[in-house]
């Protein structure tokens, strides 16, 4: 399969999450993000672990229960939090800086090299990112803005984890098992933290069922696919499709305001995306090189 086709596939998870922010403040009750983060974990663990039948490595339980916490229960919680304090498209942006965080934590996890391209195209997206979010509804809650970035801190460790520790199964079975790790890590703080949740109406279970089957089943196992094919940098980079769609399904769905300025953002968002891909590509070894450069006559 070619480059392009993984590029492609991993950038729908984050496409994909840029509904959550959506489906979270229209669709599901507001106050319990313990108790959601658990219910969309968990249920899709079991069943991705009820199709592929495969069950962790007694060796494995702690790298997966660390990455399920990083990837899911922390990232999670904190999400749902910044998506009740903030505007869908801040809290949305306030997660694709994990681009520039992934860019260290790789140099420093994985030896990655710092490429200048790459660097520049995550800042270029920051820029982007700053201008998508412009606007005169904007209001910059201090335990949302927190919240964004430390969820943005642990997706990116996660990341840069589940690249270094190459599971031995496929990416559907490593989803499943961080799916359901994360998921019980959940239940019991849902349970002692949280009252019970309230009757559940028709849309706030198709709501659970989207975040649940698609937001986190389908999504995530597209991305760790991703995460095992491509280098961190450009997998990072892919992030920032979320905030891009969580503005544009606003201004769809909610008629939020869309101006100039944030169009421009989005535009800018977009060619970052690009030109992170062109700058992570791997380079073929120098020996490789030579050995291609015809002799000289």
């Amino acid at each position: 399969m070619s480059r392009n086709t993984d590029i492609f596939l991993t950038a729908l998870a984050p496409a994909i999450w840029g509904s959550t922010y959506l489906v979270t403040t229209e669709a599901l009750p507001a106050g319990y993000p313990v108790t959601l983060a658990a219910l969309r974990a968990l249920p899709a663990g079991l069943l991705l672990l009820a199709i592929t039948r495969c069950l962790p490595p007694r060796a494995w339980l702690g790298r997966v229960f660390l990455l399920g916490s990083l990837n899911f229960a922390v990232f999670w919680v904190l999400l749902l939090v910044a998506a009740y304090r903030l505007p869908g498209g801040i809290a949305a942006t306030l997660g694709s800086l994990q681009a520039m965080m992934v860019l260290g934590m790789a140099r420093g996890w994985l030896g990655t090299p710092l490429r200048t391209g790459a660097v520049l195209a995550a800042a270029t997206g920051v820029v982007g990112v700053a201008l998508l979010v412009a606007g005169p509804e904007t209001r910059l809650d201090p335990v949302g803005i927190a919240a964004g970035l430390a969820g943005a801190a642990s997706m990116a460790a996660g990341t840069v984890l589940s690249r270094k520790w190459q599971p031995p199964v496929p990416a559907l079975g490593f989803t499943a098992w961080q799916l359901t790790a994360g998921g019980l890590i959940l239940l019991p703080l849902a349970l002692l933290l949280e009252p019970p949740l309230p009757p559940l109406s028709p849309a706030n279970l198709a709501g659970m069922a989207w975040l649940g089957l698609v937001g986190a089943a389908a999504s995530y196992a597209l991305w760790f696919r991703g995460v095992a094919r491509l280098e961190p940098a450009a997998v990072s980079m892919l992030g920032m499709m979320s905030p891009v769609t969580a503005v544009i399904l606003g201004w769809i769905w909610l008629g939020q305001a869309l101006t100039p300025l944030q169009a421009i953002g989005a535009v800018i968002i977009l060619a970052s995306v690009w030109a992170g891909q062109r700058a992570s590509r791997p380079h073929p070894p120098r020996h490789l090189l030579r050995a291609a450069r015809p002799d000289p006559a």
